[in-house]
């Protein structure tokens, strides 16, 4: 149950703090005084789309701030509970609009996504705009009432769930039978490819290697010139080479080392210098007397880097992937050997998946039935309470087998009406006038409310069209749904239905200098007669005005008793 309502800076509402209760509670005012607002303020935080032009002027944002009693609300309690935002038996939430139209949003203190207020709104409140009745002509509005009616929700979604599963096994069987089709010339070129590359020895290629060796026999001749000159300047020169000049000059410094005995280190190390020069020395002449000229094996890579470079063209591919391409030909040409075992698998789960949803969807038509059945009877019941003596609403669930699932199952949901007898039922916008369809709609969201656990209603000038009488039963069937536990809250221009209220709340505007601003006020005693006599309409405020006020708010209280 919705317990508090605030705004700051939203529209013409500077500051605005609400404190609801139980029962039926009818907002009014003048034409243009902001009831809107309320009803705007309720759905931004529960999820509407926000825009700047919702921030008052000069206003750096707008907030709005909603608690909620969750005592009789267990739908939201759980979904609080499933998301981990549950707080004892209260829901807050926040909705903060910036003048640049970004919103940040709250649910018990912690930041939640427009779809999460929506999901939770879902629980908490059920909003029945004043143009319900315009939805009221179309199919598929007809489909959502009697679903809401047989409480199919759970059902609709896993027909959701398999009609998108069914399309995605058909999308993937089209196209592997595309393919199969198209197999024996993809086979053909896949085994002329195989053999090419297999000829050539593709999955033994090792590229690296392959150009390293190639490298070295081009360069030999540069290798073994290179090599023997560097083999005559370190060793192989008895005269100049560096081997010779280390023995010289270990000779000359050891017979100086009794007159300085410092020289003996210089002398150690000249020695190991020496040491070193012979070994790199003779490891150079061994790898020098490795490398042999062969050009039989540099023509033969040659040859191999050629093919390999124009199978690499040949592919689109760089040349060490190869040997991985010939693995994917040779598993693509497997899988295709195995196709036909594949598409019979395919074709079997489609049929399950196909088996499945039309048992879904012939439950879904006997709770549509069943449900319908139960509500054109109470919505005719309803509509002649609402001066149509002789009106009767028929709801026709009718088969219309397709050739795939839809997400909503095979069936043709429609509203039928008749407002005389001997008449046979016709769609609504042929039967009903304006009134009248409004009636038909009241009756028929009244009627829902019965199937439903949402705790709070509003209802936003779903009484247009009608007056009088009429207007007076309306008024007493929203006060009985406020008296059955749940919470009306009702926005009329009517006196009739506004005088049926438990509680009575009166929008008006303030002006202050230049600046217009709405104001919410809840009316009591005298203060509630007088905006009922104003709602009665003439220029002045008569005795006679007055008294039918108090008669009428008289009548309202010994209805309920």
């Amino acid at each position: 149950m919705l317990v508090h309502l605030g705004i700051r800076d939203l529209a013409v509402v500077e500051a605005l703090d609400l404190e609801f209760e139980r029962g039926f509670t009818v907002l009014t005012g003048e034409t243009g005084a902001g009831k809107s607002i309320l009803l705007t303020a309720l759905g931004l935080a529960l999820g509407d789309r926000a825009d700047s032009g919702m921030v008052r002027p000069g206003a750096a944002r707008a907030e709005i701030n909603l608690a909620f009693d969750l005592t009789d609300s267990p739908a939201a309690r759980d979904w609080l509970e499933a998301n981990d935002l549950a707080q004892d038996d209260e829901c807050l939430i926040r909705r903060i609009v910036g003048q640049d139209g970004r919103s940040k949003a709250f649910v018990n203190g912690r930041p939640a996504t427009l779809q999460a207020l929506q999901e939770l709104g879902a629980g908490l409140v059920e909003i029945h705009g004043q143009h319900a009745h315009v939805r009221l002509l179309k199919a598929a509005e007809h489909r959502r009432l009697v679903d809401e009616a047989a409480n199919n929700g759970e059902l609709l979604a896993k027909a959701e769930a398999l009609c998108r599963r069914w399309r995605t096994l058909r999308d993937d069987l089209e196209r592997r039978a595309s393919a199969v089709r198209d197999r024996a010339a993809r086979e053909e070129l896949l085994r002329y490819q195989l053999e090419e590359l297999i000829h050539h020895d593709i999955a033994g290629l090792d590229y690296p290697a392959l150009v390293e060796e190639h490298d070295r026999q081009a360069n030999i001749g540069k290798l073994l010139g290179t090599g023997q000159e560097q083999l005559e300047a370190l060793y192989e020169d008895e005269a100049r080479s560096v081997n010779a000049q280390l023995a010289r000059a270990v000779n000359a410094l050891a017979g100086l080392c009794p007159l300085a005995p410092g020289l003996r280190d210089t002398v150690a190390l000249l020695e190991e210098a020496q040491v070193q020069v012979k070994e790199a020395a003779w490891l150079l002449r061994r790898e020098l007397e490795r490398l042999e000229p062969d050009p039989a094996r540099l023509d033969w890579l040659e040859q191999r880097l050629g093919e390999v470079h124009r199978l690499a063209r040949k592919h689109h591919l760089r040349p060490e992937d190869l040997p991985g391409h010939l693995q994917a030909l040779q598993a693509e040409l497997d899988g295709m050997l195995h196709g036909a075992e594949s598409l019979d698998a395919l074709r079997a789960e489609l049929d399950r998946t196909w088996a499945d949803y039309l048992r879904l969807a012939g439950q879904l038509r006997e709770r549509r039935r069943e449900a319908a059945a139960w509500l054109e009877e109470r919505v005719s019941s309803l509509i002649r309470e609402l001066g149509m003596p002789k009106g009767k609403l028929v709801i026709e669930v009718r088969p219309c087998e397709g050739e795939e699932p839809t997400p909503h199952g095979f069936d043709q949901v429609e509203f039928l009406a008749t407002a005389n007898p001997g008449l046979p039922p016709r769609a609504l916008a042929r039967v009903a006038s304006g009134g009248e369809l409004s009636r038909l709609s009241l009756a028929i969201q009244v009627a829902a409310t019965d199937s439903r656990t949402v705790p709070t209603l509003i209802f936003d000038e779903v009484d247009t069209g009608i007056g009088g009488g009429i207007a007076e039963i309306v008024g007493q069937k929203l006060r009985l749904l406020g008296r059955q536990g749940r919470q009306v809250l009702c926005v009329t221009h009517l006196p009739q239905v506004a005088a049926q209220g438990h509680q009575h709340w009166v929008v008006e505007k303030v002006s202050r200098g230049e600046v217009t601003q709405s104001s919410v006020r809840k009316l009591t005693g005298d203060e509630r007669k007088r905006e009922i006599a104003r709602m009665l309409g003439g220029v002045r405020m008569t005795p006679q005005t007055l008294a039918h006020a108090e008669e009428m708010l008289r009548m309202g209280t010994a209805a309920e008793g």
